[in-house]
């Protein structure tokens, strides 16, 4: 009689959820396998929606603590590859295709959310004091606030766990209920083998070899010239330039604002295009077709890196730069806010700029 109580008291418990763990419980498992992690690595593709377009971005991203990070994005389109550095001094975007990179000092990435950084996802559940967890077939669904200072129209995001608690798929939602960014976690390793030397901004800036290769090889037909002050044919120039043949215009621009003028200039590396727009928010956009330098040029930067549809850039208080293939481009305004400037910069990617190289 006694064995029979038993069972139908953990008959009932069962029932009505005994043995289930609250989302405290599955919650801290997920805080406790990332924030126990020395290093991981992970691999996975990011998806950034517009109102009509999605852009494609396959992720590979390492960690180590003290907050190494080293993040390697592909635009699955174009093939556009950025590098997101961060070591014990500074911040970098790197572009290899230029061998340029921004370099900031910069609190990213803890000063913003970023959906494909296990440390961000759980910095944002700590953060949120009102989080929400759901359980399903599948596992489990934590939804949060999010914080992106620079799209205020990201309000807030789903993170999908398995029945493991492990970390499958992000989505962030802006003010109207729409997924702007979605990531899929394909592969992560909590128990990675880095060290601290795999974050080192010298990896990249090296000689470009075969420039190098090209150099020496020309060395004698250098001498043959040097006394020549002026080079009148392709034979006997050296000088790679890149010229832009056709004007990408932006497909948004503010109310009451209009392109002015539009300026092509020659430089010693090929021309380059200043736009000028005027009315109620004033702004100008330059473009320049890009060559990739023999050694790594470093371009200081007072901003922030910021995600981009199809590129990396680098934003400060009135300013966005930004390399798109082997483009180029700086826009510039003290009028504009940086969602505004981030309008424009996206709405270039609707078209296609021609560049020819000599």
């Amino acid at each position: 009689m006694k064995k029979l109580v038993v069972l139908l008291i953990c008959a009932v418990f069962f029932t009505f959820g005994c043995g289930k763990q609250n989302k405290e419980d599955i919650v801290n498992d997920l805080k406790n396998s990332i924030n126990s992690s020395k290093a991981y690595k992970l691999t996975g593709t990011m998806e950034i929606s517009n109102d009509e377009e999605t852009f494609t971005y396959s992720i590979e991203s390492n960690y180590l603590k003290d907050n190494y990070y080293k993040v390697k994005l592909v635009n699955q389109t174009n093939n556009h590859e950025q590098i997101i550095l961060r070591n014990n001094e500074d911040v970098y975007v790197i572009t290899p295709a230029l061998n340029k990179s921004f370099k900031f000092q910069s609190d990213w990435p803890d000063n913003s959310s970023q959906a494909y950084l296990p440390k961000s996802i759980i910095k944002d559940i700590e953060n949120d004091n009102n989080y929400e967890l759901e359980t399903n077939d599948n596992g489990y669904v934590v939804k949060t606030k999010v914080n992106y200072p620079n799209n205020n129209e990201l309000k807030y995001q789903k993170i999908y766990l398995d029945n493991d608690k492990s970390l499958k798929k992000v989505e962030v939602y802006n003010n109207n209920d729409l997924v702007k960014i979605k990531v899929d976690f394909n592969e992560i390793d909590l128990k990675a083998d880095l060290k601290a030397d795999d974050f080192n901004i010298e990896e990249y800036i090296k000689e470009d070899d075969n420039a190098q290769n090209n150099t020496d090889n020309k060395t004698v037909d250098q001498k043959n010239v040097q006394n020549n002050e002026k080079c009148e044919t392709d034979e006997c120039s050296n000088k790679k330039t890149a010229n832009i043949e056709n004007i990408i215009y932006p497909l948004y621009i503010p109310s009451n604002t209009y392109l002015t003028s539009s300026e092509k200039i020659d430089t010693s590396t090929g021309n380059r295009v200043i736009l000028t727009f005027s009315g109620e928010k004033n702004f100008v956009l330059i473009e320049e077709a890009s060559l990739k330098h023999d050694n790594m040029e470093v371009v200081p930067v007072y901003g922030e890196p910021l995600m981009m549809n199809e590129s990396v850039g680098a934003l400060s208080s009135n300013s966005l730069s930004w390399d798109n293939g082997n483009i180029s481009y700086y826009l510039a305004s003290t009028e504009l806010s940086s969602l505004e400037m981030q309008s424009i910069a996206n709405s270039l990617g609707n078209n296609v700029l021609v560049a020819k190289t000599k």
